[in-house]
């Protein structure tokens, strides 16, 4: 029987939906057969795995630490294979706007954009609006600020003395339509889910983890040969940033653009939630996996040198 110790909680602003995630995933390897140790993650969290010696790190953290390369490192000295991506893969995509560079050049359409200190985004605009303006290293849509085209003025909440997300953040040209998103599990790519936002107007931290926060259409009503190419462009992400395990893309999908329409990728997540609003268990069941199959599966998946 495999030991797998289930790495939640940390101390990012993330913390509470990786708490959430930990749970079920330990819950449901459980239910598969494993022996499961859960730890809440602290900075002593290399002492407690060398004590412990688990056969399988499962790595249910998000935001800073937990998908940015750090924890991952961590693995690779004291050699406990762990799911999800390496090293390498976690840092290029934890880093917005490193992750753009690689995917513009892979072929993966994104964004125009440009990093800009948040005090000078506070003075002037950044870019003409409609704009956005999110933190480079952060997930769950934290810190992101929406510029309308009416906005006659910056944002002035980017300035604020309280601003918890760093300086350095990026803007992008804001992208109308529908938001879509789907998993790369290994080299197979699951189904294609269009997020309705029902409470916010965009799809921010609580459309994400409130339930009833957002409804989800599985399979996307797109035309086929769009549905497709979001399924061939996630891959080709997933492959771009060197991710292993399962990640997730998100796009934007704006139909009214030209013949074909405009689809842009927003950001790859090498750390998808797995809490039971989450997109990748849903898209797992869509394929005929249940969840308790999904994790196994990111169990039996781990190595070291990812």
């Amino acid at each position: 029987m495999k030991h797998v110790a289930v790495l939640m909680g940390g101390w990012s602003a993330e913390r509470p939906v990786s708490l959430n995630s930990g749970r079920g995933c330990a819950d449901a390897l459980e239910s598969q057969g494993y022996r499961v140790t859960r730890i809440d993650v602290d900075r002593s969290i290399a002492d407690t795995l060398a004590r412990l010696k688990p056969d399988v790190a499962f790595n249910a953290l998000h935001g800073r630490v937990g998908e940015d390369g750090t924890i991952q490192g961590v693995l690779e000295i004291l050699r406990i294979p762990y799911t999800h991506s390496g090293v390498l893969a976690s840092a290029l995509a934890a880093q917005k706007d490193l992750a753009k560079v690689i995917l513009h050049a892979a072929g993966v359409p994104v964004p125009h954009g440009i990093t800009i200190d948040r005090h000078e985004a506070a003075r002037r605009h950044a870019m003409a609006p409609p704009y956005v303006l999110k933190p480079i290293n952060e997930g769950s849509s934290l810190g992101v600020v929406i510029v309308k085209e009416d906005r006659a003025h910056p944002p002035q909440e980017v300035g604020r003395e309280d601003w918890p997300y760093g300086d350095l953040i990026l803007a992008e040209r804001f992208v109308d339509g529908k938001e879509l998103t789907c998993a790369a599990m290994g080299e197979r790519v699951l189904g294609v889910i269009e997020i309705q936002p029902v409470s916010e107007a965009f799809y921010g931290y609580d459309a994400k983890y409130a339930k009833g926060g957002s409804k989800h259409i599985l399979p996307a009503k797109l035309k086929p040969n769009i549905y497709h190419k979001v399924q061939d462009l996630t891959l080709r992400a997933h492959r771009a940033l060197g991710c292993r395990g399962v990640s997730r893309a998100d796009f934007r999908f704006d139909e009214t653009k030209g013949e074909e329409g405009e689809l842009v990728c927003l950001e790859v997540n090498t750390q998808p939630g797995m809490t039971e609003t989450s997109l990748v268990p849903e898209m797992a069941a869509h394929a005929g996996l249940s969840f308790g199959e999904l994790v196994a599966w990111m169990v039996e998946d781990a190595s070291c040198d990812r």
